[in-house]
Parts: C-alpha cells; sequence; structure tokens
C-alpha cells in the first residue's frame, strides 16, 4: 500500500470491503453495527459528523460491481460513476451515514443506525444485521489530501456552540461531541422518539446535553421548543454573533429542493450546527437566522430527509 509520508494524489473517498463483526441494540429506536475490513487501516480519521455511503447488497446478497476489486478503479475513483451506470432496478441501495468511530489500527468502523417501524433499505439490513454479513462502504482515504471531505463541523474560532438535530443526527451529535474539548462550550439539544433513546456518551464537564423525547408530539416540535427556549435566555451570545444588517433568506420548498449550507471556517465566539428533518432545520434556521439576527456564517444546517418521503437514492 501506498506509505502515508508519499503525496497524496488518490481519490479522497473509495469502497472498502467490511463484514460485520459486532451487532449491539442500544435502546428502542438505535443499533450499533461495527464492521472489519482489511483495508480499514488506511479509513481517514476526521471522525467529527464526517459523512460515508454504505452499499447495500441485492435481495441475493451480492453488490453491484463499483470496482471494489479492481486497483485501477480504486486508484481512479470511479466507484460513483459505476454505480449510476447501472440501471435503477438491479443495483444495490446506496444511502448516506456518518462515522461514528473509527480505529485503523483495529480496522474496525462503527456505524450507528436509527431503526424505523417502517424501515426504508438500510433500517431493514440493520434490523436484521448479523456477524460476518458483507457490507461495502465508501468512505474517506487517509492516504488523499481530501480525506475531510464530506465534514460539515466548521466552527473556525467559534468556542460557544449550539448544536440541535432529531434521532437521525444523533450519532453525528454525538460524534462531535466526544471529539471536542473542553475549551469549548456547549449546548447540545438531540429529539429522540421516546426517553429509552437516551445514549450514553463521554464528554468534557460542563457540556450541557439535552435528550429530548418526542412521544406522540409532531416530529420537531420538542425539539424546536427547547431551542427557541435557549435562545430567549441566551440573548447576550447571539448578540455577539449578530449580523451587521438585515439578511434574507430564500424560501426553501423543503419537499422538492435540499437544504443544506455548511459556510466554511470563519470569524467569530458563536456556531450553531443543527440537522435532521429538513421542515424542521428550515425552522429553526429562519428562527437563528431571520427570529434572532445571528450571521448567516455562523450557522450549519443540513436536511438529512423529509418528512413523508421516502428515503431517497442519490
Amino acid at each position: 500500500m501506498t506509505s502515508l509520508t508519499e503525496t497524496p494524489t488518490r481519490p479522497a473517498y473509495r469502497p472498502y470491503r467490511t463484514q460485520v463483526a459486532a451487532v449491539t441494540r442500544l435502546s428502542p429506536h438505535f443499533a450499533r453495527i461495527e464492521v472489519t475490513g482489511p483495508d480499514l487501516d488506511v479509513f481517514g480519521t476526521a471522525g467529527l459528523d464526517q459523512r460515508i455511503k454504505l452499499i447495500l447488497p441485492l435481495a441475493d446478497g451480492t453488490f453491484t460491481d463499483i470496482g471494489q476489486d479492481d486497483d485501477a478503479a480504486l486508484d481512479a475513483g470511479t466507484w460513483y460513476d459505476l454505480w449510476r451506470g447501472v440501471p435503477t432496478d438491479v443495483r444495490s441501495p446506496l444511502r448516506t451515514y456518518t462515522v461514528r468511530r473509527i480505529d485503523p489500527d483495529a480496522r474496525r468502523l462503527t456505524i450507528d443506525f436509527v431503526l424505523h417501524h417502517d424501515p426504508g433499505p438500510a433500517g431493514a439490513w440493520a434490523e436484521g444485521a448479523t456477524v460476518g454479513q458483507e457490507l461495502l462502504v465508501i468512505g474517506p482515504d487517509e492516504r488523499s489530501d481530501g480525506s475531510r471531505l464530506g465534514l460539515d463541523w466548521h466552527p473556525g474560532t467559534a468556542r460557544r456552540v449550539i448544536l440541535a438535530g432529531d434521532e437521525t443526527a444523533a450519532p453525528a451529535i454525538c460524534s462531535i461531541l466526544e471529539k471536542l474539548g473542553p475549551e469549548f462550550d456547549v449546548d447540545a439539544f438531540i429529539e429522540v422518539p421516546t426517553a429509552a433513546d437516551r445514549l450514553e456518551i463521554v464528554t468534557p464537564a460542563g457540556f450541557r446535553v439535552s435528550w429530548i423525547p418526542r412521544h406522540d408530539r409532531d416530529h420537531g416540535a420538542a425539539l424546536t421548543d427547547a431551542v427557541t427556549s435557549w435562545t430567549a435566555r441566551s440573548t447576550d451570545v447571539l448578540a455577539k454573533a449578530a449580523a451587521p444588517r438585515r439578511q434574507p433568506l430564500a424560501d426553501v420548498d423543503v419537499d422538492r429542493e435540499m437544504i443544506w449550507d455548511s459556510p466554511e471556517d470563519s470569524e467569530g465566539e458563536f456556531y450553531a450546527w443543527i440537522a435532521g428533518e429538513s421542515g424542521m432545520v428550515k425552522t429553526l434556521r429562519r428562527h437563528l437566522v431571520q427570529g434572532c439576527g445571528v450571521d448567516r456564517k455562523r450557522v450549519a444546517f443540513m436536511g438529512y430527509w423529509r418528512l413523508g418521503q421516502s428515503e431517497r437514492q442519490e
């Protein structure tokens, strides 16, 4: 394999053949799946909220050929073109997830899955996953100068931060929180289906992490209430993040368009990271930017999915 000391010219992401090594039911709506693979020693270590793609098996257990066993294809970075070139009715489903933890020395990657009552391909696969099953993972290559591609966490100089999301954003939020040092002053709000879905994480003392059970309320309502209550009592924090002038926001149609923006690192004391259901993300973004006057450059927002719509193939 290429030495880590060589000039990185490789594609940022590549396919990894993996096998399930462990399956743990964390709560009623979360499952943790750990996979191993011979090439995970070069898997990117940025962590935080880095996105990865999962290529799921077809009904017969096989996978679309995306060059996973072809060194020339791996070096060329053509996996996506190969996947797109296969007719949709016979190609492996592809879904986006977050790195929960990576241990290159042990060649072990951890991914947390949300389990739904009416699961899509990824949720159904996770529900029935057993040790030894194969999974194709499209992930970062540590040897590439683009190995940090897929990160949306860009706080810049900010050390006063807020994170907010639903259960689909919980793995990313937990990963970010566990990576931050004690120099950060953090409030995190995570809406989950039930009180039993609270996950155990290790953070520096002083981090304020609120797990908000949804129960029978509309999706995102409890989270929106929690964040708006926080802004009402944090006017001094928000004043330091105010934009110099009024900022118009385009009215994104979340039923037709993706709502997604992760501004690059910049100067400032405050930073907000919001992810999850698109309608909820749109509401909180508008509240922070137009309601509270926070500079748009200090707010990252990612619509992972849309209520009432099925999972989207890319």
